[in-house]
């Protein structure tokens, strides 16, 4: 059994810190689970564009309002509490947060803790061994 609280890990290397967002990770790829758990912020008034090509990530927003913009398509989608996206197709998206956005994120294959998002937005597919 684990148990983590977000008390302990903030401060640690498991909180992660980027210009547009910070992400506290509860569960890594080392805790050889499949998957890894964050529990993450994006800043109010800031605009991040991602695209997870080598992972899947479920989004479940507890906290703000922004917009999530599917790049690909254009689609437009009110975040709110209560709203989950899930980019099971590996989308190119930008998170617009109106004001903070907390949200809980769940990534397969699991992160080490050791990705950063390249130019194009994409966290490397890194092993435990990797890290």
């Amino acid at each position: 059994m684990i148990v983590r609280s977000l008390k302990d890990i903030i401060g640690t290397e498991r909180d992660v810190q980027a210009p547009t967002w910070c992400s506290r990770r509860f569960v890594l790829a080392g805790d050889r689970v499949g998957f890894s758990l964050h529990d993450t912020v994006l800043y109010a008034g800031t605009s991040t564009k991602m695209w997870y090509a080598n992972h899947i990530e479920a989004v479940y927003c507890i906290e703000g309002e922004g917009e999530l913009v599917n790049e690909e398509t254009g689609e437009r989608h009110r975040i709110e509490p209560g709203v989950m996206y899930l980019l099971n197709g590996h989308e190119h998206h930008t998170l617009n947060a109106h004001t903070d956005v907390r949200t809980v994120c769940v990534f397969n294959p699991p992160v080490t803790g050791q990705e950063v998002h390249d130019e194009n937005g994409v966290y490397p597919l890194l092993t435990e061994e990797d890290a």
